[in-house]
């Protein structure tokens, strides 16, 4: 009862500070020039995601093919695959937005984005063959109960920002763009896969491997069929 008096007199404090915090981030946002860019600038912030998200999905599809190495496990060769052709994808794009404003190569703008379309193919099947494992051979991530509550909530905020920016960076009408916002979203979905893996072996040690795998399959065979349209979609209107 006493945890619970303390908590609601934090919970009050913190609310009552609320405005003043709101006044700060506002008044930092509008008088730093480099937050001012960097809002303003469309352009900009796509070439520091792509960059970003370069760099991480080469470093950990490399980190996974070491790991299917040693253990000789196809299930992390899957997983190599699956970010190299993130990689890829994202490294193509990248190349082109630093050397490029949107819509200023029309034609190679939208040569990229087939091919775009057709690599998402390709990731496809490397989904394909993940969901596979964790299906058949209940193959999944193992993490303690918190990370899998942070987890959750990064997968989830990850997977609204992603729906959000592909609506809003295809009103902009650049095949490029829009084939970037088309990659994180199909990673967002990808990782609600993983998360429900992982929330599975977290809070689901009880659970009949039978009911694991109807989940499992289910949620993987909603994920490879959108990824299938969109890869589709993008080829067609390219």
């Amino acid at each position: 009862i006493i945890a619970y008096v303390l908590s609601a007199y934090s919970l009050i404090v913190v609310c009552f500070r609320i405005p003043n915090i709101i006044k700060f981030v506002k008044k930092v946002k509008n008088e730093n020039k480099y937050i001012v860019r960097l809002t303003s600038d469309r352009h900009l912030r796509m070439k520091i995601s792509l960059s970003g998200t370069f760099v991480f999905n080469i470093v950990y599809a490399i980190f996974q093919f070491f790991i299917g190495l040693y253990h000789k496990s196809f299930w992390f060769y899957s997983m190599f695959l699956y970010y190299l052709l993130l990689a890829v994808m994202r490294y193509l794009l990248m190349r082109h937005t630093l050397a490029n404003e949107a819509n200023e190569k029309p034609k190679l703008e939208l040569k990229k984005y087939c091919f775009c379309g057709w690599m998402l193919l390709f990731l496809n099947l490397a989904l394909m063959v993940m969901v596979f494992f964790m299906v058949y051979w209940n193959r999944t991530f193992n993490h303690h109960q918190i990370t899998t509550i942070a987890l959750a909530a990064y997968t989830f905020t990850a997977f609204t920002l992603a729906i959000i920016n592909f609506i809003k960076y295809r009103k902009l009408k650049s095949p490029v763009y829009s084939a970037a916002k088309s990659i994180s979203l199909t990673s967002a979905c990808v990782s609600i896969i993983t998360l429900e893996a992982t929330m599975l072996t977290a809070f689901g040690a009880d659970m009949d491997i039978t009911v694991r795998r109807l989940f499992l399959g289910f949620t993987g065979g909603v994920v490879s069929l959108f990824v299938l349209l969109l890869a589709i979609n993008i080829i067609v209107n390219g």
